[in-house]
């Protein structure tokens, strides 16, 4: 059975995002959220594949990036938020579409530290098959105050914009406004899937609890043999790839 609309897909293609509410059962929701926390606070050590994505040194994290949790928990792959997740890729994208990687982004309570603008797409090597969707999972309710997601109808279908680096292995960043830009708030196991061309940000956490997402990302089987070959499994050193 399908897990997206036609009108879903054409969303998609045109606006560069589609929202997917209720993606996961409460009961899965509860899984994910203790296994989230288990790599939060190294019971599963994260460690070669964590970063504070807000290049910024200090004692606490900010914006926790934890890479591949499914290469440190296979088990993962076997359950419902990467199975369903690929089906609706593949249902958005076509059935060769696959699994690149995953990871858990995190925003801690009193942070106050914003997700930079955006493309995914400035982080990859040049591809001649760029089709790409990436999917935010909420594991906590997102919204404005925490740092839900805001994206830029239509962007994916401009050119890629210059990106800097935010600091020391900080995230890349782009110019972006909130004027221009569309909020979507999220009940937890509902998700957003966006082009890797569309533009998106998220404000700071200023709020007591975490703002945990669980996010997958996939392309054509054949675009990550190319990745693969030329030595990028999305666990090295953050650079800009426009050049």
């Amino acid at each position: 059975m399908a897990l997206t609309t036609r009108s879903q897909k054409t969303f998609f293609h045109e606006q560069g995002y589609v929202r997917v509410d209720n993606l996961l059962l409460p009961e899965e929701v509860a899984y994910y959220s203790h296994l989230y926390n288990s790599f939060l606070n190294n019971s599963i050590d994260a460690s070669t594949y964590r970063s504070d994505l807000s290049g910024k040194e200090g004692e606490n994290e900010k914006i926790t990036q934890i890479m591949v949790p499914s290469k440190l928990f296979p088990e993962l792959l076997q359950k419902p938020l990467h199975i369903k997740t690929l089906q609706i890729a593949r249902e958005l994208l076509g059935d060769d579409i696959d699994l690149d990687f995953d990871m858990l982004i995190n925003k801690a309570p009193r942070t106050n530290t914003p997700t930079p603008w955006h493309q995914d797409a400035a982080y990859w090597i040049d591809m001649p098959d760029k089709r790409a969707a990436s999917c935010w999972v909420a594991i906590d309710p997102a919204y404005k105050e925490n740092g839900c997601m805001w994206y830029t109808p239509k962007s994916h279908k401009a050119p890629l914009l210059p990106h800097v680096q935010t600091g020391d292995k900080g995230a890349l960043q782009c110019k972006g406004d909130e004027d221009d830009s569309v909020c979507i708030a999220l009940q937890p196991g509902s998700c957003v899937f966006h082009q890797g061309g569309t533009l998106h940000y998220s404000r700071g956490n200023s709020t007591d609890s975490q703002r945990r997402a669980f996010i997958t990302n996939f392309r054509p089987k054949a675009m990550i043999a190319l990745e693969r070959s030329k030595g990028v499994d999305h666990t090295g050193k953050r650079e800009v790839r426009t050049k």
